[in-house]
């Protein structure tokens, strides 16, 4: 049966602003050997299904410098309140302009146990419209796309979708409204 590691010592080695790197010396139960482990620490993230009367998803493409390249993705951020919902509208609404009256959590999952201390909450809000102008950071080149919801998994397929956080935000989202089971 595996057993915890006996953490011998944990550091924070650098702090980055939006997430720090930690640095836990720990002990196997297995072998009694030492090893170092490195954790990146960082707030919870959230994303955001928002469809319109229409059936659309609110949708944005933006550069991400960690692929050098546009990608196609759905609204989200850090959650800097309590409330990950909090958070999720606020993100929607800073990013495309969109509001809605309902929020729901459909579900959470963790980016990478294997590097990452913190969970992405997926947030569905149906019936937004357009409400606001946006409100970018500085460092933000945002496009708000309407795609229709019918399109989504022909998206992922072909690869315009290929954001893992997001491929399971349309996951938890189909799920919870019964578009697919899963057998």
């Amino acid at each position: 049966m595996i057993k915890k590691w006996q953490i011998l010592s944990s550091i924070v080695d650098r702090d980055y602003r939006v997430f720090r790197v930690r640095v836990d010396r720990c002990v196997s139960p297995r072998t009694a050997g030492t090893g170092e482990f490195y954790t990146i620490e960082s707030n919870h993230w959230v994303n955001v299904v928002a469809t319109t009367p229409e059936r659309n998803v609110v949708m944005i493409r933006q550069y991400r410098h960690g692929s050098r390249r546009v990608t196609l993705e759905i609204p989200g951020g850090l959650v800097e309140e309590a409330d990950p919902g909090d958070a999720a509208v606020r993100e929607l609404l800073e990013e495309t302009g969109y509001s809605g009256k309902e929020r729901r959590l459909i579900g959470s999952t963790n980016p990478n146990p294997a590097i990452f201390n913190n969970l992405c909450y997926t947030y569905f809000i149906p019936d937004v419209v357009k409400t606001a102008p946006l409100c970018l950071d500085a460092d933000e080149d945002i496009d708000v796309e309407l795609v229709p919801v019918a399109k989504i998994p022909e998206l992922i397929s072909n690869g315009t979708i290929d954001h893992a956080l997001v491929i399971v935000a349309f996951h938890f989202y189909f799920q919870q409204n019964g578009l697919y089971r899963l057998s």
